[in-house]
């Protein structure tokens, strides 16, 4: 039955794979499009065009997460944005507690830059799965 169910599963792996990329990717760029235009929702704090660091981070996430969503250049835009979120897990949360879960000052608020991190880190060797731009440019 297990060998059964891994057999199913796996020929999905692609398939799941892509819509795993494309709704990190997403995510990715709607959090840096709240930083670039103050949408879908305004950030928490302003983001002056061309300050440090707030609005670099969000030009990365934006175009990198549209990169990711759509699949083109997944590995390379996948590795740039987990690096993005590395950075900011050590600069701008680690600092303020060790614990990565909860708000300050208990824990950091680091936890979605963790999740980001690997979850793009995973797409640099996993790839982009079979619904992509680079799968179809590799056609």
């Amino acid at each position: 039955m297990t060998t059964n169910l891994d057999d199913r599963l796996g020929r999905l792996t692609p398939a799941v794979l892509s819509l795993f990329r494309l709704v990190y990717g997403f995510l990715f760029a709607a959090s840096g499009s709240m930083n670039l235009f103050a949408w879908p929702v305004h950030p928490g704090m302003p983001v002056v065009v061309g300050g440090w660091p707030g609005w670099y981070a969000g030009l990365i996430e934006f175009v990198a997460g549209l990169l990711i969503a759509a699949g083109l250049f997944t590995r390379a835009a996948s590795f740039v944005a987990s690096g993005e979120m590395a950075v900011a897990y050590f600069w701008m949360h680690q600092p303020h507690a060790l614990w990565p879960v909860g708000a300050p000052p208990a824990g950091n608020g680091g936890l979605p830059a963790i999740l980001f991190c690997f979850g793009f880190f995973l797409l640099v060797f996993a790839g982009p799965g079979s619904y992509s731009v680079d799968a179809w440019r590799r056609r």
